[in-house]
C-alpha cells in the first residue's frame, strides 16, 4: 500500500494569502479521505492532485470554522458532478446534527447518500488493509486527533531460498506469500520456509487542534508520520496553551520523544507569513522537521524501503 499525503490547507484560523485553512487529503491502498475541511477545500483540491468527486470519507476534528466550513460547499459540487457514490462523514460527539445544520442551510439537491456518524474516542472505521481510530484530543472545544494504521504486512519472500528448494517461479510463490502450504514434485512446502515474518504497517497520526496532551504521545509513540498542529512560535506558548493549541516546539518535542520517522507541520497562526521561525524552532529539537506549503504532496515509504519523494 502507498501512502500519498496532499495538504490542501496549512493555515489556521482565517485563510491567509499564502495558506488556506486546514484540510489534508491522504490516498491509501485505492481510497481518498480527507482530514478537515476548512473553507476553500473544494478549490485547494481542484489546484491538486486529488479528484474531490474520489473522496468517500471525511474525518472532522471539530467544530470551528477553519475545520469543517468547507463540507457544504463541497457537497453542492459533488451533486452538480452527478456524483452517485455515498460520502461518508464522521466526527466527535454532535457531528451529526453540525453537519444538518450545514447541509440545511442552501438547496442542495443531493442525488447521492451523505452518511454521518458520531464517533467515540478508540471506535474504528475499518477499510479494506487499514483502520481509523479517533483519540481525545486537549482544545478549547470537544475535539478529536486520528490515528489511521495499515494492517500488518506479509513478510518478505525469499526467491533465492525457494529456488533453492526446488519451488519453480509461478503462481506457487503468490500461495506460499498469502499463506498457504503448497505440493510439487511430491513434497509439501509450507510457507514459513519461504517467508520472514510479518511487518508492521503504516501508521499515520493527526493531532486536530491539542495543546500537548498524555493521549496524544501514547497514540503517536513510533509512529511512521506525524502531522502536528503548531498554531504559534515559544514567544507566545502561553497563549497558545491557554486556547488549546501547541507551539512549533511542543510538537517537536513530541516528535522527539516518541520516535517517529516525519514531522509535518500545520496550522501555522496567519501572523506567520514567513514560517521560517516557526521551521527554526521545531528543528531545533526534531531535525528533520517539515512545515509544509499548500498543496505540497509527500509519497511516505515504509521504514525498510528507500526515502520518500516529495514535491
Amino acid at each position: 500500500m502507498s501512502i500519498d499525503i496532499t495538504f490542501l490547507g496549512t493555515g489556521g484560523s482565517w485563510p491567509s494569502g499564502d495558506r488556506n485553512v486546514t484540510a489534508i487529503g491522504l490516498r491509501l491502498d485505492g481510497h481518498v479521505i480527507l482530514l478537515d475541511c476548512g473553507e476553500g477545500t473544494q478549490r485547494q483540491l481542484m489546484r491538486s492532485n486529488l479528484s474531490f468527486m474520489a473522496i468517500s470519507r471525511i474525518f472532522i476534528s471539530h467544530f470551528h470554522g477553519d475545520h469543517f466550513l468547507g463540507i457544504a460547499g463541497m457537497v453542492q459540487s459533488m451533486a452538480l458532478n452527478e456524483r452517485v457514490d455515498p460520502l461518508h462523514i464522521y466526527g466527535p460527539p454532535r457531528t451529526e446534527e453540525f453537519v444538518a445544520r450545514l447541509l440545511r442551510t442552501g438547496h442542495f439537491g443531493l442525488n447521492f447518500p451523505v452518511f454521518v456518524h458520531d464517533l467515540e474516542p478508540g471506535e474504528e472505521v475499518r477499510f479494506d488493509r487499514f483502520a481509523v481510530r479517533p483519540f481525545a484530543a486537549e482544545h478549547s472545544v470537544p475535539t478529536y486527533g486520528y490515528v489511521i494504521e495499515e494492517d500488518e504486512r506479509l513478510g518478505r519472500f525469499d526467491r533465492a531460498r525457494a529456488e533453492e528448494l526446488g519451488i519453480p517461479p509461478g503462481p506457487l510463490y503468490k500461495r506460499l506469500h498469502n499463506g498457504e502450504t503448497v505440493e510439487h514434485g511430491g513434497r509439501t512446502f509450507s510457507p514459513d520456509m519461504v517467508v520472514g515474518p510479518p511487518r508492521p504497517g503504516m501508521r499515520i497520526v493527526y493531532s486536530g487542534d491539542t495543546r500537548p496532551c498524555p493521549r496524544l504521545e501514547e497514540v503517536a509513540r513510533g509512529a511512521d508520520v506525524l502531522i502536528h498542529e503548531a498554531t504559534l512560535g515559544l514567544e507566545l506558548g502561553e497563549k497558545a496553551h491557554e486556547y488549546g493549541h501547541s507551539t512549533a516546539r511542543d510538537a517537536a518535542a513530541i516528535a522527539a520523544r516518541c520516535g517517529v520517522r516525519y514531522l509535518f507541520l500545520f496550522h501555522l497562526s496567519p501572523r506567520y507569513n514567513d514560517p521560517a521561525p516557526i521551521l527554526a524552532e521545531a528543528r531545533d529539537v526534531f531535525a528533520d522537521a517539515i512545515v509544509p506549503d499548500d498543496l505540497d504532496e509527500f509519497t511516505i515509504p515504509y521504514a525498510d524501503q528507500a526515502s520518500s519523494n516529495s514535491s
